[in-house]
């Protein structure tokens, strides 16, 4: 804000969000699931540059200081970037080595499917809960679960909902979790003091939204539209199914558990899958690699397109065929553009002073715990949108509203599960953002179609509003008109 020559105003600010909102609206009416194939990109592409010529035209912002807030803004989603590219490749390479399939073929045997959707959300949680992360959760468990819904006879987007739905309840709940230790830490809350009060909140949401799953998967469960038997038969006959293959999530898990980088455990979880191919598929790898039998050449190519690109087997099941289908490294090509169009406008937004100047209105009038969490709630889903990252997210929802919470005489903790319960869990529900394109990339399903069967995202932000407005468990601080005195970072990592 020091290189802004005029603060902007309110009303001009909101152009370019209005004018966002506009025309995505008309790409997704025109072009449907394909929206995220240029039109989004191209909308937010034009949007930024209106929200130059305002900056720039009207409050004197310099090029040079719009271009360092965008630079900063890619730089702080470079990682994702990254991670991006190798859940592609561990897609293909998960599903090429057999992994994935073995993972489907057991599932089909063991989930009986009227309680599939429950079933799936629950796995997740768990999964999500010891993994600390549900991008892995999602790439990893979730594609099987994706595909014994399909062969279940349900919906792809209820499916998705669900595997959502449990990822990110036990990513927000763990102690391994970027992003519930990164909320805890903005908002100077010691770590399992932060977890322990987010099951206020967390535990409700978790509930209604696994009994919605429950009735749904017993409403729409109908045996004569399940091939399990019949895609069992065909996964056994494409691929090479045997339990030693679960060495590989195995090792993937047990790699996160000891907290090993998350670039480094995915670049390894991928080789170990090529590993797994070349030992359990070897026809397979050598028919992706244009040639009859295994050698050096065909090895290599195998491998390489597996992890680059998009492979389509044959197994003689048309339903089969689209599941095993993958499309490596360059599938991720897409999301990783619209996530560098979505930082560009976030970083102009910032950049400019709008952003703050939206916010600062959204702050007036808060004057009460209710009011307080819900302008958090609605910050953390608003820095969603307009950043397109849901670190940043956490990060300014709990810089901008910490102080309204202080002066209420509000425990902090009352802010960093708010900031949780909107910022974490509704990232995933925005198409342009990291969380939302990632899913619908790994799932294969897009994120207007899952989102409103993602109930525990949903519910999530209401419940935080409704448990203030109930004033249940809301804890207060000595005093109400003073800061609070934050904690040393020595005293955070104490219990």
């Amino acid at each position: 804000m020091e290189n802004i020559k005029k603060e902007p105003s309110f009303w001009v600010s909101i152009v370019p969000i209005v004018l966002l909102a506009s025309l995505l609206a008309v790409v997704i009416y025109l072009k449907g699931a394909d929206a995220l194939d240029g039109g989004t990109q191209f909308a937010l592409i034009l949007t930024t540059a209106v929200a130059v010529a305002l900056s720039m035209g009207l409050y004197g912002v310099s090029w040079e200081t719009l271009e360092k807030s965008i630079a900063k803004n890619i730089y702080s989603s470079s990682a994702s970037i990254l991670i991006f590219l190798f859940i592609g490749a561990i897609a293909g390479t998960w599903m090429i080595s057999g992994v994935v399939p073995t993972l489907i073929s057991y599932g089909l045997q063991i989930l009986h499917p009227a309680v599939f959707l429950v079933s799936a959300c629950i796995i997740c949680a768990v999964v999500s809960v010891v993994t600390g992360s549900s991008w892995t959760t999602c790439a990893t468990i979730g594609v099987a679960l994706m595909g014994i819904g399909y062969s279940n006879g349900f919906p792809e987007w209820w499916t998705a909902g669900a595997v959502i739905s449990g990822a990110y309840f036990g990513d927000k709940m763990s102690a391994l979790s970027d992003t519930t230790v990164l909320a805890a830490s903005t908002a100077k809350v010691k770590l399992f003091d932060h977890i322990r009060y987010m099951m206020y909140t967390t535990v409700p949401s978790f509930a209604i939204a696994l009994i919605i799953y429950t009735v749904a998967g017993i409403c729409m469960y109908d045996s004569n539209n399940a091939m399990s038997s019949e895609l069992v038969d065909a996964l056994h006959q494409s691929f090479n199914i045997s339990p030693w293959l679960l060495i590989v999530p195995i090792f993937t898990f047990t790699l996160i558990a000891f907290k090993v980088p998350a670039l480094v455990t995915l670049f390894l979880s991928m080789l170990s899958a090529c590993v797994a191919m070349l030992i359990f598929q070897p026809s397979l790898v050598a028919q992706i690699g244009g040639g009859d039998a295994l050698d050096f050449k065909t090895a290599v190519l195998g491998v390489l397109t597996s992890c680059c690109n998009s492979t389509a087997i044959d197994t003689g099941h048309s339903v089969l065929n689209d599941l095993v289908s993958t499309r490596g490294m360059g599938g991720a090509m897409n999301v990783i553009w619209l996530v560098l169009t979505a930082m560009c406008f976030g970083g102009v937004m910032v950049g400019s002073g709008m952003m703050g100047a939206i916010t600062k209105t959204l702050l007036k009038g808060v004057n009460n715990v209710t009011r307080a969490v819900s302008a958090t709630v609605f910050s953390g889903l608003f820095f969603n949108c307009c950043t397109g990252d849901q670190f940043m997210s956490i990060i300014l929802a709990c810089d901008l509203n910490k102080q309204s919470f202080d002066k209420l005489g509000v425990d902090r903790r009352v802010l960093s599960r708010a900031t949780e319960d909107s910022a974490t869990v509704t990232s995933v529900l925005i198409p342009w953002n990291t969380c939302g394109v990632v899913q619908s990339m790994v799932l294969g399903v897009p994120t207007l179609a899952f989102m409103p069967f993602c109930f525990f995202n949903l519910l999530s932000p209401l419940m935080s509003i409704i448990v203030a407005k109930l004033n249940y468990k809301i804890l207060r601080t000595n005093g109400g008109s003073e800061l609070v005195t934050e904690p040393s970072d020595e005293e955070l990592v104490k219990d």
